[in-house]
């Protein structure tokens, strides 16, 4: 239970992945959705797994591969954040429609859940390091907090993918999706900078 309240506690934030997950969701895509929110999953689940494994050591003696995948975050974010922005600020009536026709195909979504999970710096700080280090404080037991971590993921992207739509009646109102886009950029427009500022 340990390992599920701390995975929560980390995942469960206003972030790039989760927003695009948010967003995704709220179109009610099913079939674009479940392959997200499995990426999104499975990527800590693997992460989680090569931290207890002790793979952290490996990053820590690395610095040059953080700052490289710091700066491609970084750049990536702030297109996103940019696009976001420009969604919120055009006039297109912003119903629920509107919204969910903006919203990428099946491949393009799963390529941009794969670039906000694996060019994010803090996704290693926060699997591979940080859970993957309290796990191996429990010895005999880390696999168990470690599947404890993991399923939290599971349940936070599958609640939030598949819940989201839950707010459907909220996005069929007008300019409801362009105020997500303009909570979206500004989130993403600031932890690029952020990240590209080596925060």
């Amino acid at each position: 239970m340990l390992g599920l309240g701390t995975g929560l506690a980390l995942i469960v934030a206003i972030g790039a992945q989760n927003a695009f997950v948010l967003r995704l969701g709220i179109s009610g895509r099913t079939a674009t959705v479940l392959p997200v929110v499995l990426v999104c999953s499975l990527s800590d689940a693997l992460l989680i797994t090569l931290g207890v494994l002790g793979i952290g050591a490996v990053i820590t003696a690395l610095p040059g591969l953080v700052t490289v995948v710091r700066v491609l975050g970084a750049g990536f974010l702030l297109v996103y954040g940019a696009m976001a922005a420009r969604r919120a600020l055009r006039p297109d009536g912003g119903s629920l429609e509107a919204g969910a026709g903006e919203v990428v195909g099946r491949g393009a979504a799963i390529a941009t859940a794969v670039v906000l999970t694996w060019l994010n710096p803090h996704v290693y700080l926060d699997t591979v390091l940080f859970l993957g280090s309290l796990a191996n404080q429990y010895d005999g037991a880390r696999w168990w907090w470690a599947a404890g971590a993991v399923s939290a993921s599971f349940l936070w992207f599958f609640s939030l993918g598949f819940g989201a739509r839950l707010l459907r009646p909220v996005f069929a109102r007008p300019g409801a999706w362009r105020v997500l886009d303009g909570v979206i950029a500004v989130v993403m427009l600031a932890l690029g900078a952020r990240m590209a500022l080596g925060g």
